[in-house]
């Protein structure tokens, strides 16, 4: 396993995450993370779900239940959609 951060091979287990994952921590930099971080993308499908109720007046955990994304990976995504809409005055 390799710091996430430095890339460094010098780590040690440092307990656990609430879901009982390890976590590990660089002797190196001093950064602590998940031993195997899952980062889960949103297909395709469920971008264009999104992209469907986003203009409808529900709220944000109604479409993050509706497409099945966290409501945190949610925000992250609409916040990065909008960040790169061209801006008129």
């Amino acid at each position: 396993m390799f710091c996430p951060v430095c890339g460094s091979e010098n780590i040690i287990k440092n307990g656990t995450i609430r879901n009982g994952k390890p976590k590990i921590m660089c002797k190196d930099c001093g950064r602590q993370s998940a031993g195997n971080p899952e980062n889960k993308n949103i297909s395709q499908e469920k971008k264009d779900i999104i992209d469907r109720l986003l203009p409808e007046k529900i709220p944000p955990a109604g479409i993050a239940r509706a497409a099945g994304v966290s409501e945190r990976r949610l925000q992250m995504y609409v916040n990065n959609k909008y960040d790169n809409v061209e801006k008129k005055l």
